[in-house]
């Protein structure tokens, strides 16, 4: 036979697309349109629906960027289509590549009842099938005219992400505006000739079951009749029936397909157009499930269900109903998909806590499963975070994203630091936005890397990031693809049915140990600083909150701010989702965040100041008390208690150095720095050991261009390293004291349109020496660095990251180590020879990088910290890090890693100083072992008046220890992170008097309920 393969496919595609697709609605007239748009930011439904309207036609221009326009569409059902299907055909101008990231629209009937969404994928309303001749037809559309700002050339800079620079141009134009026939049989069609010609698309050419599709597709296309296509196309989808019939192989990939809308909280839209991005994915779920019985599907992220609930109650009424019929699944059991490589402990902790907490009390449900297709990344704290709130499961999809390296399994046993294990599916499918393609499922299948001992995975399908959700011809794909010959089945299965059904049939999956590392989207780490430093200063005001609220209700009877600091929490919460903490939103987006962080310091300060002052008494007492909200003692202060200030032991000098600059010294630390206000000397007196590598200087500032291949704010590309301008001309170094328990030296420098300013403090009593940099930054790609040349001779060195930390090469031996060139810390980075380390320790900055290099002199090691300051990406919002920063670092030689952990909280949680009657104040538990570090001290959710402790194992290595009270104590019980009684604590936990004796595992976190004597 003649090879008239590619003849036939080319047929198929031309046809469709002339032909058949246009045939699905044979016959339309137009509706009439008038318009109304809103002044300012959004408004009421009601109001909408009441403004008074203009004329507006096909083709006019409308949609300012983000404004809202509402829109009135109006026509009657002609007699001649009764008893047929009619469906409005509504395009806002849309284009059809871009759902989710350019204008959309909520449907409303007169009455204000919502109907739908719209969006490019998405541009039906159901008006009647049948229809009745003469029915009037009246709807409502409130328009978003969101701005297209990843646009075919992608990442250039625009004004767009702004209201307030985005102009007011108006960015569309309207298209179709019609009353059309709904021809199903053809649409039937399409999806048949859909399916098999992207299936023989991925056949081999060779085989047969190609040649059989291509054989009843041409069959099909014969029978259709072109200047007749709606008469015709029943007898042509007959010629398709046996070929559909055929089932797959018994051996076939088996897909879990689960309908989703992975919506972004906020990303290239602001937070407030996600609440109605959320409601019309809402509402064009709720009705296809309605419309088809064996469609399920998923959202995630409790912030959005409380959102619905909050400003489309209509909607949620919908989503309940739905999720009480098992058809709605509420996923993965977080307030937002967050970042997890920047959320302090606690904070990852919490989204667990305020997710499961939403779902058990709007759904009654729990979820197993942590949900994160999208996020940048995974500490190895995470694995018993997720356990300790009650799950068991990880889905995630982006590190199929790393450049580099190919991860080795699609599931396999996660590994965190402690030792949890998390049964982990990557989907094989490699979207969270699979639209049913034959070329999506047959990737599936052929990705997969653990074939032969397994054959199931999940394939999250909607149109996502910036919503829409399911469409009803994906499920028409679906079930043609549930078994199907040649294709890997397909059916929609609930997250936990697919995490059952997988961990039962793979019972020894491979382990993966560690860190899972994104080899992408590094730059997250330090982009938008000052959004970063919102958070990190948020995270502690919140300790500090409960520790003293809690603390002044059990001492003073105090009220304690439930509802506030819930509502304070979930905020927080929210802005820790993957687009917002990681820096990578448009300018509106950060605007906001910055001016939220603030008014949340305001409130916390606020509760922590009247706590503190209930607990110091009268202040006309005159006594100033000391409150240490740190994990730590610290100036004869207890850790959660306060004392009577008392003088600093020790004295500091500061004398010129030969050949300028100076030398500061307290006893316990000498340092030296030069003429150019760098660090050239730090020893440590008790061992006598330098910090600083020879020949090297510290505290120095590294400029580097930066203008990575694609993702401007989220990435760095190696390369930004082959190029290095050193930052050591100073304007001024000069002796800045102004405490007689301190000595500090003022460093100021400019550079490019740019100025900082670094002050250098060595305090009494104190082995670290303390560096606040302010920066006024006004460069354009470019990358601000921080570097410490050390001494130190190390293969690996330690990151705080959530309840203890991960340890990473030094050197690039393999591919892995090399990708790992940006990173993340919490409060510490730490490097160690055997019995002598160093720390480096922040309150201000996440990212770094840790390089090493042999000396040609002498032959010794130099590991080389530099912390990641600043960046200048213009996408997606072209002024990213403009204008004063503040970061603050400090270098402690002669750490050991409990010193990194003491240093660590210290440099975040300042002491604080209250005037009051009182002498002291009892910390309300204590620690007699320093491994042990408490990491919340809170009252419990439930208004029961027990005290919740959250302690973990911060070296380590495995910690005994007696969490003592200063309160008679009746029960103490171990709990879950939702403060439930639980039996996963692995060590030792044992009521003991007014105490508790605990024997951790390393880096093992245990919650305790402890109940007062009341």
């Amino acid at each position: 036979m003649h090879d008239d393969r590619t003849l036939v496919e080319a047929r198929l595609k031309r046809v469709l697309e002339e032909r058949i697709r246009p045939a699905v609605y044979p016959e339309s007239v137009p509706l009439t349109v008038t318009v109304w748009t809103a002044p300012g930011e959004p408004v009421p439904v009601a109001e909408g629906l009441a403004a008074p309207r203009s004329p507006i036609a096909v083709g006019d221009a409308w949609g300012a960027p983000w404004s809202t326009s509402w829109l009135t569409v109006a026509g009657t059902v002609p007699e001649a289509w009764a008893g047929r299907t009619v469906e409005a055909l509504i395009d806002l101008g849309f284009d059809a590549n871009m759902p989710g990231f350019q204008c959309e629209g909520l449907v409303y009937r007169p009455d204000g009842t919502p109907v739908k969404g719209l969006n490019p994928q998405n541009q039906w309303v159901r008006i009647a099938a049948p229809a009745a001749g003469g029915e009037p037809v009246l709807l409502h559309v409130e328009a978003a005219a969101n701005p297209v700002i990843l646009d075919y050339h992608p990442f250039l800079p625009t004004e767009l992400g702004d209201r307030e620079t985005a102009g007011d141009k108006p960015q569309y134009r309207l298209a179709r505006m019609d009353l059309a026939v709904f021809d199903e049989t053809v649409w039937q069609l399409v999806l048949d000739l859909e399916v098999l010609g992207e299936l023989m698309a991925e056949l081999p050419a060779d085989g047969a079951r190609r040649w059989e599709l291509l054989r009843a597709v041409e069959r099909a296309l014969d029978a259709i009749d072109l200047q007749d296509v709606n008469g015709t196309a029943a007898a042509a989808r007959s010629c398709l029936v046996e070929v559909l019939a055929a089932p797959a192989a018994p051996s076939a990939h088996r897909i879990g397909a689960i309908g989703h809308a992975h919506i972004d909280s906020a990303w290239l839209w602001p937070l407030r157009e996600t609440v109605r991005k959320v409601a019309r994915t809402a509402a064009n779920m709720t009705a296809l499930l309605e419309d088809e019985p064996d469609f399920l599907y998923t959202m995630s992220q409790a912030q959005q269900f409380a959102w619905i609930k909050e400003h489309r109650p209509e909607v949620y009424a919908r989503v309940k109903k739905a999720v009480a019929d098992g058809r709605f699944v509420p996923a993965g059991g977080m307030w937002v998909e967050s970042d997890t490589n920047m959320p302090s402990s606690e904070a990852m902790a919490r989204q667990f806590v305020h997710g499961k907490r939403f779902f058990l009390a709007e759904f009654g449900v729990e979820n197993e499963e942590a949900w994160l297709p999208d996020t940048f990344g995974f500490t190895g704290g995470l694995p018993q975070i997720i356990r300790n709130a009650g799950s068991k499961w990880l889905l995630t999809q982006k590190i199929s994203w790393s450049q580099v390296n190919r991860f080795p399994h699609h599931t396999f046993l996660w590994e965190g630091i402690d030792g949890t294990r998390i049964f982990t599916h990557f989907p094989p499918v490699d979207t969270y936005n699979c639209s049913m393609k034959g070329s999506e499922i047959a990737h599936a299948a052929r990705n997969f890397k653990d074939k032969g001992v397994a054959r199931h995975s999940l394939a999250p399908t909607g149109w996502g990031d910036g919503g829409g959700g399911t469409t009803r011809e994906m499920v028409g794909k679906a079930a043609r693809l549930r078994d199907l010959e040649g294709s890997a089945t397909v059916r929609w299965q609930r997250p936990a049915e697919f995490f059952a059904e997988a961990e039962a049939e793979y019972p020894s999956p491979p382990v993966w140990v560690g860190e899972l590392y994104l080899e992408l989207h590094r730059a997250t780490l330090t982009s938008q600083a000052r959004t970063k430093q919102g958070n990190r200063h948020s995270e502690n005001l919140l300790r500090e909150a409960e520790l003293w609220c809690a603390t002044a209700a059990l001492r003073t009877g105090m009220a304690y701010p439930y509802e506030r600091l819930d509502r304070i929490w979930k905020t927080v919460l929210l802005h820790q989702f993957h687009d917002i903490l990681p820096g990578s939103s448009i300018a509106w987006v950060h605007r906001e965040a910055e001016a939220t962080y603030a008014g949340l310091a305001a409130e916390l300060e606020e509760l922590i100041g009247t706590a503190q002052q209930a607990l110091a008494g009268d202040p006309a007492g005159g006594r100033e008390l000391v409150f240490n909200g740190a994990p730590h003692g610290r100036s004869a202060v207890p850790a959660g208690g306060a004392a009577v200030a008392v003088a600093g032991p020790g004295d500091c000098a500061v004398t010129a150095r030969e050949g300028g600059g100076f030398v500061l010294d307290n006893g316990l630390l000498r340092v030296v720095v030069d003429g150019d206000g760098l660090v050239v000397s730090a020893v440590d007196a008790a061992s006598g050991r330098e910090a600083v590598a020879p020949g090297a200087r510290a505290n120095l500032l590294q400029l580097h261009p930066d203008f990575p291949n694609m993702w401007d704010a989220w990435d760095v590309d190696q390369f930004y390293r082959n190029t290095v301008t050193d930052l050591v001309g100073a304007d001024e170094v000069a002796v800045h004291t102004e405490d007689p328990a301190e000595v500090a030296v003022r460093v100021a420098r400019s550079f490019g349109s740019s100025t900082v300013t670094q002050t250098l403090t060595l305090r009494a009593g104190s082995g670290r020496l303390d560096i606040d940099t302010e920066v006024d930054w006004h460069e354009a790609e470019k990358f601000l660095k921080l570097a410490f040349p050390l001494d130190v001779h190390t293969e690996r060195y330690a990151a705080e990251t959530q309840f203890g930390h991960q340890f990473r090469p030094t050197h690039t031996n393999t591919s892995w180590d090399a990708a790992k060139f940006e990173a993340c810390n919490h409060r510490f980075v730490h490097l160690a020879e055997p019995g002598w380390g160093v720390a480096l320790v922040t309150p201000s900055t996440y990212g770094h990088d840790v390089t090493r290099a042999v000396r040609a002199d002498d032959g010794g090691t130099s590991t080389t910290v530099r912390f990641s300051l600043l960046r200048a990406p213009r996408f997606p919002d072209p002024r990213t890090d403009q204008g004063r920063h503040r970061f603050r670092h400090a270098l402690v030689p002669g750490a050991e890693i409990g010193d990194a952990v003491r240093e660590g909280y210290a440099v975040g949680l300042p002491e604080r100083r209250v005037t009051g009657s009182a002498e002291a104040v009892r910390p309300l538990v204590s620690l007699d072992q320093d491994a042990l570090v408490v990491s919340a001290v809170k009252l419990a959710d439930d208004g029961s008046g027990d005290l919740v402790v959250r302690v973990y194992e911060s070296a380590g290595g495995r910690a005994r220890g007696r969490l003592a009270t200063s309160f008679a104590l009746v029960a103490a019980v171990p709990c879950d992170l939702l403060e439930r009684p639980w039996e996963g604590t692995r060590g030792e936990v044992v009521a003991d008097g007014d105490g508790v004796r605990l024997a951790l595992r390393p880096f093992e976190l245990v919650t305790l309920r402890l109940t007062p004597a009341r």
